[in-house]
């Protein structure tokens, strides 16, 4: 794992602040100063900052929070600007957490977090199922119907993105599933599932057929669904679902390590 990014994964620090304390010689790597941004932490590396060692989380610990996150809230450490994060709305001892996943500003809705690096980059990684209910400013249309089932492959799909996003081309795999849960004075209202998480997959998605999507909320993720849990609030897994959980990265692991030999 990148150094920056270890550093953030288990500590309170950003990865721009993780970067500030290695260019200033904060860090050391097995009593050594590192000032190598590229850096790849591996297993056994000691990591400290200021003379205090990162004590990452072991292999089979973890704890998992649900989080509503509230729309007008970035999914981030710390902003340039001073815009509110998720880390000023949740208990002070989440400070840690790592989101999984992103929800973009103007979004609102489920978000998990977890202590345990590993398991973050697992889930972040897998092709679990993200269910979203989205409103759009324009009836639904045959041709969209079409690309949700079908998939979609963009040249440029800067329409519906972030202003300062470097990401221009886009491959959409086919919805999961659609539904439609009704027209009211020109907007329409869906339930859409889909397998990843690109960046502002679905406002791009849409973009392309002229439509804005003017509400987003994220409702399930994997077998979690967010229920009746008022914004901003958080909630523990329950011991069903962590015990979901540990199969779930025992078979990733198990794919994983398949995947290396081939």
């Amino acid at each position: 794992m990148r150094l920056n990014k270890y550093i953030s994964h288990n500590t309170k620090y950003s990865r721009r602040e993780a970067d500030k304390l290695i260019e200033d010689g904060a860090i050391k790597i097995n009593r050594q100063p590192v000032k190598d941004f590229g850096y790849q932490v591996k297993d056994g590396d000691r990591v400290s900052i200021n003379g205090k060692v990162i004590h990452p989380k072991k292999r089979g610990e973890v704890t998992m929070v649900v989080f509503n996150k509230p729309r007008g809230v970035l999914v981030t450490k710390k902003d340039d600007r001073g815009r509110a994060t998720i880390y000023h709305k949740l208990p002070g001892k989440f400070r840690h957490f790592i989101p999984i996943g992103r929800l973009d500003y103007a979004s609102e809705g489920l978000l998990l977090l977890t202590d345990n690096p590993e398991v973050a980059d697992i889930m972040m990684r897998s092709n679990l199922p993200r269910t979203y209910n989205i409103k759009i400013d324009k009836p639904i249309t045959q041709e969209m119907i079409d690309a949700m089932k079908s998939g979609l492959e963009l040249e440029d799909a800067s329409k519906g993105a972030h202003e300062l996003s470097d990401v221009k081309s886009m491959k959409f795999a086919p919805f999961t599933e659609f539904v439609l849960r009704g027209v009211t004075g020109g907007y329409t209202k869906l339930r859409v599932t889909i397998t990843e998480g690109k960046n502002r997959e679905l406002r791009r998605f849409f973009a392309h057929f002229g439509a804005n999507v003017v509400d987003l909320k994220r409702v399930g993720y994997g077998d979690i669904e967010l229920n009746n849990l008022p914004t901003g609030k958080t909630r523990y897994y329950t011991q069903q679902e962590y015990d979901a959980l540990h199969q779930f990265l025992k078979e990733e692991r198990k794919n994983d390590k398949n995947r290396v030999k081939k």
